[in-house]
């Protein structure tokens, strides 16, 4: 039997069930309050100078997963793209991720990658025999020096909070490298794609079966009538934030324009506590085969957000976490409703994982009917 399902959010998570869904012979309704699509790796191409700009942020496409890259490689043309990384601290400029370049650099030295790794063995703390904190995993991990030069001022500004009250795990994915690779990433299939993501998104929601609601805010309310609802907006705005509202870190983007190559390279961050951004990105550079004279660029300047702002990152600390798990329980006893992406599931998931979980949960609801079993709150876990 054919079910009329409803996406609500027109990003990554949507566009994919979407898809899966109707070419399973579904009917499939995708609303989203915004204006357009792709969410917030929605792409545009500046009229003043014809660079394709990153909106909501660079997204860098890289996994290794090779159905998902072959799955995005459907729907639009990639080219090669390797994100190199580099960071101002105390008025120099180094590569990241701290490599053996970053290392020789930093200490003034011409270390081979054994002595490198001797050398910065000797730097660790290794008094800390269990790190509990981002702090205490940094000292364990590349000492006081690198700890204080790349990393506790970057954190404070992204997080607002001491690095010593952030828990170790967010270290443990950053990477150190002990040979000249700065690569920023490590996965196997790497780029962007040639006419940026909203495109993409746009090729995959191009289906007889699927129509598209722009500007078109879905509450709770209005889900009725459909058979089943997949949310990817935030888990607490779908129960109005009666328990209260979860973290986020949002950003303020400070746009502006130079005539020419202002800084060389797509990223530039900035690891002292007293710059107030994070980072600025040079949006031509993330499109390496096109050639633009004008520039477009942002300062990303990392906040709390607030009630209207645009959620990036989830805090998930102790008290986030205990009230997402009140959430939890509240959306498992809500039927016909599945909840995804980045905000459904209060996690932060790169664009891979995000796709390889849509891909999943529309094969799981596919399953669910043909079993005449039901449709979990979660395909994947938030907690």
């Amino acid at each position: 039997m054919t079910k009329h399902c409803l996406m609500v959010g027109a990003g990554l998570s949507g566009a994919v069930i979407g898809r899966l869904l109707a070419e399973a012979g579904h009917r499939v309704t995708v609303a989203d309050a915004r204006d357009h699509v792709a969410g917030n790796c929605h792409t545009a191409r500046d009229a003043a100078t014809g660079v394709m700009v990153h909106v909501y942020g660079p997204h860098i496409f890289h996994t290794d997963d090779a159905e998902v890259w072959d799955y995005v490689n459907r729907f639009a043309t990639f080219r090669p793209y390797r994100n190199r990384v580099k960071t101002v601290s105390d008025g120099r400029v180094y590569s990241l991720p701290i490599n053996l370049h970053t290392i020789n650099q930093f200490f003034g030295k011409t270390l081979r990658p054994d002595e490198a790794r001797a050398f910065i063995a000797a730097k660790a703390d290794h008094s800390i025999a269990e790190p509990q904190s981002f702090e205490e995993q940094a000292l364990r991990f590349v000492g006081r020096e690198l700890y204080e030069a790349f990393f506790k001022g970057y954190t404070l500004k992204q997080w607002g909070c001491s690095p010593h009250d952030l828990p170790a795990s967010i270290l443990k994915r950053l990477p150190l490298r002990f040979n000249y690779d700065d690569d920023y990433f490590a996965h196997r299939f790497q780029g962007m794609p040639e006419q940026g993501y909203t495109a993409m998104v746009e090729a995959i929601l191009d289906h007889p079966g699927i129509s598209v609601r722009l500007q078109s805010p879905v509450a709770r309310a209005d889900a009725a009538g459909y058979d089943h609802v997949f949310y990817s907006g935030p888990i607490d705005g779908w129960f109005d934030y009666r328990l209260g509202r979860l973290g986020y870190r949002t950003l303020d983007f400070q746009r502006f324009t130079y005539a020419g190559d202002y800084q060389g390279c797509a990223v530039m961050n900035y690891a002292d506590a007293a710059v107030p951004q994070t980072r600025i990105t040079e949006h031509k550079h993330f499109a390496p085969w096109e050639d633009h004279a004008g520039s477009v660029l942002y300062r990303e300047v990392p906040r709390a957000c607030e009630p209207g702002d645009i959620p990036y990152y989830p805090i998930r600390l102790v008290a986030e976490k205990a009230l997402l798990s009140d959430y939890v329980a509240l959306a498992a006893a809500e039927p016909g409703v599945t909840f995804v992406g980045r905000l459904g599931t209060y996690r932060y998931l790169d664009m891979d994982v995000t796709i390889r979980e849509a891909l999943d949960c529309g094969r799981r609801y596919l399953a669910a009917l043909a079993e005449g079993a039901p449709m979990p709150a979660f395909a994947a876990s938030p907690l």
